[in-house]
């Protein structure tokens, strides 16, 4: 199959992370799905193409391998799983008829790569890549005593045996005419608590981290358990992540991007209808109330909610009618009620 570059085919560059691969992903493979796509071939191989990338890039170990050797890494991978399985052979066939024979722990395609060669008699760590990495039917091309070029035009054994940490003879590398792997710098986590009020326009807050302060920007939309990624920010360069927690609030009560709350209505605003003022996280604005409005009704107020986090559009403010009945009445207002009641069809309601 000819090489693709897999970083391409999803779209991201080589330094994303494994979140930005994973969304990357879904929005591909979403895109490119044969149900969506039906009778169209080209969708279908980029379908295919799409998950082969996933696959790799989504692995750790697979990625490692394909950042530093590109288009063989898989040949080398498969390649060591092949030579895992001759040297667990060897035991029965005789370490002589066994080139591979002294060679062992080589994890295949996702797994976790140990390295353990053990030379025996005149064998060189040189001539073993060599037959390794060659292959019976496809000589090296010298280049220098023991050391030589795939025909491909692939990694030389010292190019592979510096992405290991080795020297020529296979020991560990030191000074700096080597390079090895960077160690993966610490991450660090932090908590931001926050009002609905700045949740819906956003806000700034500061941060302790290992007795250093940070000011982090929190975008509008953010909830409860909302995690946000400030790259580098952790001391020593790592990524900081500030996990969200938003106050309770007094008035209104939270469901994702919608808002909840009660509005208070007069018997006779209940009874008759009317106008009445209704407050939201944007301002106060007019809900027209029907005459016989019963409690428990539920008003939707479109455009008037919270913004969704890190996406378009808002949630819906839902409003449900409190009635809340005069008290303490007068002997005069007691006669009037009943006189009124006494006017009104007021069916039994449901037990």
């Amino acid at each position: 199959m000819e090489f693709q570059d897999y970083y391409a085919v999803l779209g991201v560059p080589r330094t994303a992370s494994q979140a930005d691969i994973k969304k990357a992903f879904r929005k591909a493979a979403r895109q490119h799905h044969p149900d969506t796509n039906k009778g169209d071939a080209e969708a279908e191989q980029k379908f295919k193409a799409v998950n082969e990338a996933n696959a790799v890039l989504s692995d750790p170990d697979k990625r490692t391998l394909y950042d530093r050797l590109g288009k063989d890494w898989e040949a080398y991978a498969r390649a060591g799983a092949t030579a895992g399985a001759g040297a667990s052979a060897g035991g029965a066939r005789g370490a002589a008829g066994n080139p591979f024979a002294g060679f062992s722990g080589f994890g295949g395609p996702g797994g976790n790569v140990r390295y353990e060669f053990h030379t025996s008699g005149d064998t060189d760590f040189s001539d073993f890549f060599q037959a390794f990495f060659g292959g019976a039917s496809e000589p090296m091309r010298d280049t220098g005593p023991g050391r030589g070029r795939r025909p491909t035009g692939g990694p030389t054994f010292e190019d592979i045996l510096a992405g290991m940490g080795l020297d020529a003879n296979g020991g560990p590398t030191t000074g700096s005419s080597r390079q090895t792997a960077a160690a993966p710098k610490a991450t660090a986590e932090a908590v931001a608590e926050i009002t609905l009020d700045e949740a819906y326009h956003g806000t700034t807050r500061l941060v302790e981290v290992d007795g250093k302060r940070l000011e982090v920007k929190i975008p509008k939309g953010a909830d409860t358990g909302t995690r946000i990624r400030f790259t580098g920010k952790a001391p020593g360069g790592g990524d900081l992540y500030v996990v969200v927690r938003q106050e309770k609030d007094r008035t209104f009560t939270r469901r994702g991007a919608d808002l909840e709350r009660e509005l208070p209505l007069t018997l006779k605003e209940a009874l008759l209808g009317g106008a009445v003022h209704v407050g939201t996280p944007k301002g106060r604005v007019l809900l027209t109330i029907p005459a016989g409005t019963q409690p428990g009704r539920t008003f939707r107020l479109s455009g008037q909610r919270m913004p969704r986090f890190k996406a378009a559009g808002h949630g819906d403010l839902y409003v449900k009618a409190k009635v809340v009945l005069p008290a303490d009445l007068s002997a005069e207002a007691k006669a009037a009620a009943d006189r009124f009641l006494s006017l009104v069809d007021q069916p039994d309601p449901p037990a």
